[in-house]
């Protein structure tokens, strides 16, 4: 892949091109949902800066969070791809990935404390990102689910659905382990504070 130009001109109108050449409004819900993948991958990037030179959690999160990061820029390549044909030759969104979700889930909760609260966003600036990520995960499968519902059959992998609702589960775990390797305090909801 060369890319050299930053710029085209090619969407002053308001309009942009789907991989496959169809030109659609800016405002489309499919752009809209890939639109919202690439915040969520920015949202990540984040927390990979926070992470690095040797922060407590380093080492077990940033080859997750490397990982999520690739994976969902193959999400957003498929959904911007409308056209089954084409999409089938990008890399596609797996059960396996959905596993791999489960299995760090499970492997980073293990040694977490149970909650007696809702967890409120904070326990440092690697945690937070994760929870600040984890909101617009719950936004770009909220996109996705209306685009699946308003495309015909074959126009929408059902598995991005999938994928996006375990992620949003282990970006709040992500965030809960980055708070405790941190050796950070969880703010929980006190309803009788307000």
């Amino acid at each position: 892949m060369h890319i050299n130009r930053v710029y085209t001109r090619a969407g002053d109108s308001g309009k942009t091109a789907l991989i496959g050449g169809a030109r659609v409004s800016k405002a489309d819900l499919r752009i809209e949902c890939y639109g919202t993948v690439d915040e969520l991958l920015a949202a990540l990037g984040l927390a990979r800066v926070a992470l690095a030179g040797g922060q407590p959690g380093a080492s077990e999160l940033l080859p997750i969070l490397t990982r999520i990061q690739n994976e969902l820029f193959n999400v957003g390549a498929r959904l911007a791809t409308p056209d089954p044909a084409r999409r089938a030759k990008l890399p596609p969104v797996e059960d396996r990935h959905i596993a791999a979700l489960e299995a760090d889930i499970d492997r980073l909760n293990e040694g977490l404390p149970d909650l007696a609260s809702f967890v409120l966003p904070g326990g440092g600036w690697v945690s937070a990102y994760c929870h600040l990520a984890r909101t617009i995960c719950r936004r770009a499968e909220r996109r996705v689910c209306e685009l699946l519902a308003s495309e015909p059959a074959g126009g929408v992998d059902a598995t991005y659905l999938t994928y996006l609702n375990r992620l949003s589960d282990a970006l709040f775990v992500l965030g809960r382990f980055a708070a405790a390797a941190a050796g950070e305090a969880e703010p929980l909801w006190t309803p009788e504070d307000t």
